[in-house]
């Protein structure tokens, strides 16, 4: 029976943690260049209507690594886009492929093309969750910090497709989340979450980075989101991460951010070339997580 991965929720915590070891021993592999080819054979469609660095390079870089074969899709070169329905395209993409990855706007659309196809479908992206990103984040905390459970993160910014898929991944792995945001800024309520999880929205950046083990943020405006940039710039300037706030955390905290970084608004330079940032860390390990959740969803008959 196939598997998908359409929020982090889909995976159970044993699976996110099984996961984390094959993703160390995928970039151990890497390192010292030894071939790895689970997938020999293997194609994974990828469709994108918003457009990506990370997300395409590292799918189409992993499956290249675990000898498979990668197709670059874009929604003016899909009849999808010009009125063939998702439960068709679906059914022939089925036919076709082993796998889908999918990054574009509607959450819906991601979730009825899971229900239609017959293969796995990976969410690179919607405007409401981005589930593989947080799972590479929550891979490199671990890989950093040895655990995760218990690990304070302190998410400051806008309560984004990010922020949601944070709190859901918090929850499902036991660490402590704290988003700092403007009333107006709060993300989207998450399924799932009870009492027992430590999840909370505060207004204080301040206030949530007391402890942090990790300071996190996101672009401020995100794709589709132009016309709301002004408004959301001055309402969020008080969020920016700056040496000021990182200060006010612990002496050892470590700064992520998931990029692409409008430097000077949400993050300054001095942050994110300095100390306490492991930004770029966390973006090479979307490659390795990626690449074993590939291997996971992909390599059955």
């Amino acid at each position: 029976m196939k598997q998908d991965l359409l929020t982090i929720s889909d995976f159970s915590q044993e699976e996110i943690l099984d996961l984390f070891e094959k993703s160390a021993d995928l970039k151990e592999k890497r390192q010292k260049g030894i071939q790895h080819h689970p997938l020999k054979g293997k194609t994974l469609g990828m469709i994108f209507n918003k457009h990506s660095t990370r997300t395409r390079i590292s799918f189409e870089v992993g499956m290249f690594e675990l000898g498979g074969h990668a197709l670059f899709l874009t929604g003016d070169q899909l009849q999808l886009n010009r009125g063939e329905s998702i439960r068709d395209s679906a059914q022939v993409l089925s036919r076709y492929l082993n796998g889908i990855l999918i990054r574009t706007y509607d959450h819906e659309e991601v979730t009825a093309l899971a229900e239609h196809a017959t293969i796995p479908v990976i969410n690179g992206l919607t405007d409401l969750n981005h589930p593989v990103q947080i799972l590479a984040d929550i891979f490199t905390i671990k890989e950093k910090l040895g655990r995760i459970e218990d690990v304070k993160v302190a998410y400051v910014g806008d309560g984004n497709n990010v922020a949601y898929s944070w709190m859901m991944g918090a929850a499902l792995t036991g660490m402590h989340l704290v988003i700092a945001c403007p009333e107006s800024c709060q993300p989207h309520p998450a399924p799932g979450l009870s009492k027992n999880d430590k999840v909370e929205i505060i207004a204080d950046p301040f206030e949530a980075v007391q402890n942090a083990d990790i300071i996190y943020t996101d672009v401020w405006v995100s794709m589709g989101e132009e016309k709301e940039a002004e408004i959301k710039k001055k309402l969020l300037l008080p969020y920016q991460i700056n040496q000021k706030l990182v200060d006010s955390a612990k002496k050892d905290v470590m700064v992520m951010h998931c990029l692409p970084a409008h430097r000077e608004m949400e993050i300054t330079a001095e942050v994110m070339d300095g100390k306490h940032s492991i930004v770029f860390d966390q973006a090479e390990n979307r490659l390795h997580v990626q690449k074993a959740i590939l291997e996971k969803l992909l390599s059955h008959p």
